[in-house]
C-alpha cells in the first residue's frame, strides 16, 4: 500500500471507531510525516484527500479537525450492516439468493483487474431489518484474495466480516446514484412495485490487490444516506 494511503487508513480507523469524534483535532502534517516516515508533502496529500471526501476540515492557522457528522460523506465509511442493525436493537437477518462461481464479464474483469472469462465468486444477499429487506448486496469477489469465499455461511457471518478477516481493507472507491430497480431487484427487496432506490457501487482493495466489486441497492423508502434506516408505518 502506498504511504499516503496508510495515513488515510489510519485516520479512517480513528474516526470509524469513535476514538476521534467530530471536531477532534487530527495529527498535523509534521506529526504524520514523522509517525509514518514520509515527507510532509505525502502527509499533506493524505489530509487533503480526506478533506475532499468530507471527513475532515482543514483550517489554515488552526489545523485539521474531524468534520461534524452532518457534514461527513458518511457513505464512504465501510460498515458491517449486521452491526448497524443490531446496534439499533433491531433484528438482523440475511437471505442468500446466490453463491457461486461465474466467469467474469468485461466490466467485472476490469473492476477486479482480471482477464475476461476468469473465474470469480458471485453472491447475492438480501439484508433485512425487523423482517424487511433494506439492502441487496450483489458482490463479485477475486478468488485469488479470498479463496474460501464460497465455503462461508453468510446467514451467520456477513461478507464484510469474512473479507475483513482474510483481506483487511486498505482502500475503497465509491459511486452513488439513484436508480429504478429491475424486476429482479424488486423481488429481492420484496417491493410490490418499483420505487426509487439508492445504489452504491463499491470497489475495495487489500495489500494483495482488488478484493471485491459490489453493488449495494437500498429502497428509498427504507434508507437514508448516512446509515439510518426508517420504515413506513
Amino acid at each position: 500500500m502506498v504511504k499516503f494511503s496508510k495515513i488515510k487508513q489510519h485516520i479512517y480507523s480513528k474516526i470509524a471507531s469513535g476514538e476521534w469524534p467530530e471536531n477532534h483535532p487530527v495529527s498535523s502534517e509534521n506529526a504524520l510525516a514523522s509517525q509514518f516516515g514520509v515527507s510532509r508533502m505525502t502527509a499533506r496529500r493524505a489530509l487533503q484527500e480526506l478533506a475532499d471526501e468530507g471527513l475532515v476540515i482543514r483550517s489554515k492557522g488552526s489545523g485539521t479537525y474531524v468534520a461534524p457528522l452532518k457534514s461527513q460523506t458518511s457513505f464512504m465509511a465501510i460498515r458491517n450492516i449486521a452491526d448497524e442493525i443490531r446496534a439499533r436493537n433491531h433484528d438482523y437477518e440475511a437471505h442468500v439468493h446466490t453463491l457461486k462461481q461465474v466467469p467474469a464479464g468485461l466490466q467485472v474483469a476490469e473492476q477486479l483487474g482480471l482477464e475476461p472469462g476468469a473465474p470469480v465468486f458471485y453472491s447475492v444477499i438480501a439484508h433485512s431489518e425487523n423482517g424487511l429487506p433494506v439492502q441487496v448486496e450483489e458482490r463479485y469477489v477475486n478468488p485469488k484474495v479470498a479463496a474460501d469465499y464460497l465455503r462461508q455461511d453468510f446467514t451467520y457471518i456477513t461478507p464484510h466480516e469474512y473479507l475483513s478477516a482474510v483481506a483487511p481493507l486498505t482502500e475503497a472507491s465509491h459511486q452513488i446514484e439513484a436508480v429504478t430497480p429491475s424486476a429482479q431487484v424488486c423481488e429481492w427487496l420484496e417491493l410490490t412495485k418499483p420505487e426509487p432506490c439508492l445504489r452504491i457501487i463499491r470497489r475495495t482493495w487489500s495489500d494483495a490487490g482488488v478484493v471485491t466489486y459490489a453493488v449495494l441497492t437500498h429502497p428509498g423508502s427504507r434508507f437514508v444516506l448516512g446509515g439510518h434506516l426508517t420504515f413506513k408505518p
